[in-house]
């Protein structure tokens, strides 16, 4: 979710402060409401009234995977474009509107919905929310703006282009991607960048910016009814057309395969891509612990004891569970020098092997569960952590007691468990390794 940058030192010390004086316990045990407008329109949110703030968190169904074929790009330029300008307002005079009412409103786009949050003062709740209802019914998409848009877009494209991370990254997803939206289409965006047009941009909105399929969740000093009319109010002159048509559902067809793109650069920047586990799957919980003791933990797990800490063969070596909404992926990520990205490939599929093979020990388990049970309350630091929290919930389907099953879901998965979903995810058979630099030991395995 994108956000702009907040207003004046005021709202910025009342975000970044206050809004830390909600207390750990209370973000914890939050009591989820249900709000449904008198348009229908349905949210959930979380009373806080110890900080004069309300966050909104939201989304809408479609994004930059269902682009046609020759507007690749349009999404993600329109959804920064929504805040450059709306109703009467110019974009300085819009961005100028949004300072003086220490509003933070943006949008962002990525491959399955366009997002956007909402931070404002309870004392200019009204003006906030008729900032967004601006943004979403009365975009202006000036060309002075498109232009100025369309050239930072350009720059970065390019620069992306150099920088071995990124181009890893994007291999690998147009690897075990192929065939499908969810691949990514550099040259198809650089080309609908420079096909872009006004027309397009509104054409895009009028699709996307609708009341089915929108997800919301709030936070903070505000109760249901008015909640309620804000949202009416910001929300209901959108209109309410067909559901979005979904991608289609990814079919893991990977197999073995490593790909070596070459740079000009001191080390290589390797990812290690393999068929993930979706949300609503019986295995869930028990991959989610498995992911913390290889490398979803950061410091601690496996992989950076064994490739960090033991060699120091890099800064740093992380494992993720990535969902989407028609595919999930598991994706290893490191960078090594290039005489010594072998041996870390090397160990880290060892160490995929060994949970194959092996039990955890009983304090790895406990530890991961204690961290994974108490991680989630700590990060609950403010309204827009909770806000997304909430968010995220609704996106994934969960109920609105989830939080309260979520710790017994975690301390119920036990060390065979992990064993089971190590072999049902880590098979050497279905990674994609894809690696970017100039690596010694490594060739391309098609």
């Amino acid at each position: 979710m994108i956000a702009r940058p907040i207003g004046r030192r005021l709202f910025a010390a009342l975000t970044g402060a206050l809004c830390l004086a909600l207390p750990l316990a209370q973000a914890w045990a939050v009591d989820i409401e249900e709000v449904t407008t008198p348009l229908g329109l349905k949210a959930w949110l979380v009373e806080d009234h110890s900080v004069p703030i309300v966050t909104l968190a939201f989304s809408f169904d479609g994004g930059t995977a269902s682009e046609p074929q020759g507007s690749k790009g349009v999404t993600s330029m329109m959804a920064l474009l929504l805040t450059d300008g709306a109703g009467t307002f110019d974009a300085q005079a819009f961005k100028r509107r949004e300072e003086e009412a220490e509003v933070s409103l943006g949008f962002g786009a990525s491959l399955d919905r366009v997002s956007g949050s909402l931070s404002v003062l309870t004392a200019n709740r009204d003006e906030g929310f008729e900032l967004l209802r601006l943004a979403m019914t009365e975009p202006r998409f000036d060309p002075e703006m498109i232009e100025q848009r369309r050239a930072q877009a350009t720059s970065s494209l390019n620069q992306s282009e150099q920088r071995p991370a990124t181009i890893a990254a994007r291999a690998m997803m147009s690897t075990v991607f192929a065939g499908h939206p969810y691949a990514p289409d550099v040259e198809g965006v650089r080309a609908g960048l420079k096909a872009l047009t006004q027309e397009g941009l509104k054409a895009r909105a009028a699709t996307l910016l609708s009341r089915t399929g929108l997800v919301m969740s709030a936070v903070g000093d505000i109760d249901k009814a008015e909640l309620a009319r804000q949202i009416d109010r910001a929300f209901g002159s959108l209109p309410a057309g067909p559901a979005q048509a979904a991608v289609p559902q990814w079919t893991p067809e990977i197999k073995r395969r490593t790909i070596v793109i070459e740079k000009p650069s001191p080390q290589s920047s390797v990812q290690i891509a393999l068929p993930g586990i979706a949300r609503n799957d019986p295995d869930w919980y028990a991959a989610f612990v498995m992911n913390h003791i290889l490398g979803g933990s950061g410091l601690g797990s496996r992989l950076s004891t064994e490739v960090r800490e033991k060699r120091g063969l890099t800064y740093g070596v992380t494992s993720g569970l990535r969902l989407f909404r028609k595919a999930a992926l598991m994706v290893i990520s490191t960078a090594s020098a290039n005489d010594k990205v072998a041996e870390a490939v090397t160990l880290i599929h060892g160490e995929m092997a060994r949970l194959r093979s092996d039990l955890v020990t009983p304090e790895e388990l406990a530890d991961a569960k204690t961290y994974l049970s108490g991680a989630l309350p700590v990060s609950l630091d403010s309204s827009g952590s909770v806000a997304n929290l909430l968010y995220s919930m609704k996106v994934d389907d969960l109920p609105r007691d989830h939080l309260d099953k979520r710790p017994a879901l975690i301390g119920a998965v036990t060390a065979e468990d992990v064993r089971r979903v190590a072999k049902r995810l880590l098979r050497d058979d279905n990674a994609v390794t894809v690696v970017v630099g100039k690596p010694v030991g490594i060739s391309a395995e098609p």
